[in-house]
């Protein structure tokens, strides 16, 4: 099993039910899978090989985007048999993939705490009750080489952007991801959160997303964001404890004056806390970045060898 010194937590909500898997990563300082920024520029690379490069707009209404052919899923493609012992149960499913995603050199995982979660907004966004199938081919961000986000059109929708071309229904994987869609063991797709792009990006499941959009049936999803470090979760638990001790303090008070028929508090302050504890260490936050090395300039060498004598108007111009 991967990620030596990482502790994991499995995370449920009131009623018993798993809610995630959390993640405290001890190493390394910075992933395999990584973001680089360089003002309103961002280079997603794989081991130093260019993956995504992005440009924001100066209005930040979208961004452009530039797709190479380098991405390689950190997840080995799970087996039938494996398919069909972990159906339906995420949570296993979950634990297998963190530890393949600690072990990979090229994966996105870095220190910090992490979830790896079933819940999404994806899955509530359907309000208008679409065909599936209509609703998810929405939700993925298309174009390859490059293409567009957009940001005023789709604020707040957190669409799937692929990192390679989704395969088409004639592709082999895709047919038999089919079958598995429908009786019930299709492995999860593994999305992963990036703030600073507003949107996920499919890291493992490429083809099992096409063959459920194929099948007009929901995909099952696994999502992976960063949540809060430990500072925040350690200050955040004082101040939830506080709040907890002064209900039942309250409740005391009343008591003392009314009788026993008052209750003591702990019906619904308890609940209360355990909610408040979850949500410190699930809720999402921003994506980290690094620096990129030689700026802006550098982005735009990285945008001339990729694109080669290809024209990409989204690159803008380099600066002086």
């Amino acid at each position: 099993m991967g990620g030596l010194g990482t502790r994991r937590t499995d995370i449920t909500r009131d009623d018993g039910t798993w809610a995630g898997l959390y993640l405290e990563v001890r190493a390394p300082r910075r992933p395999g899978l990584c973001l680089f920024t360089a003002e309103r520029r961002v280079l997603l690379a794989r081991r130093s090989q260019p993956v995504l490069l992005a440009r924001v707009d100066e209005d930040h209404c979208g961004v452009e985007f530039w797709r190479t052919d380098a991405h390689r899923s950190p997840v080995p493609p799970p087996r039938a048999e494996t398919a069909r012992a972990l159906a339906g149960d995420l949570g296993r499913w979950a634990h297998r993939l963190a530890s393949h995603l600690l072990d990979a050199p090229g994966g996105p995982l870095h220190e910090g705490r992490w979830l790896i979660a079933p819940e999404s907004p994806l899955l509530r966004g359907n309000h208008g009750r679409r065909p599936e199938a209509e609703y998810w081919r929405e939700m993925l961000v298309e174009g390859h080489p490059d293409g567009y986000i957009d940001w005023f059109v789709h604020n707040g929708s957190w669409e799937i952007l692929p990192l390679r071309p989704m395969p088409d229904v004639g592709d082999g994987r895709v047919k038999a991801y089919r079958k598995q869609a429908r009786d019930g063991t299709l492995p999860p797709v593994l999305l992963w959160w990036v703030s600073g792009l507003d949107c996920h990006l499919v890291l493992d499941g490429h083809a099992r997303l096409a063959a459920a959009i194929a099948e007009s049936t929901a995909p099952p999803l696994l999502h992976l964001h960063r949540t809060a470090p430990g500072d925040e979760v350690a200050a955040g638990t004082a101040r939830a404890v506080r709040r907890y001790e002064a209900e039942l303090a309250r409740h005391a008070e009343l008591r003392a004056v009314h009788g026993a028929a008052v209750p003591d508090g702990t019906a619904t302050a308890g609940p209360t806390l355990a909610r408040r504890l979850r949500e410190l260490r699930t809720a999402s936050r921003p994506s980290w970045a690094w620096p990129l090395p030689g700026g802006a300039q550098q982005w735009h060498r990285v945008v001339e060898d990729v694109t080669s004598d290809r024209s990409w108007p989204g690159a803008g111009r380099p600066p002086a």
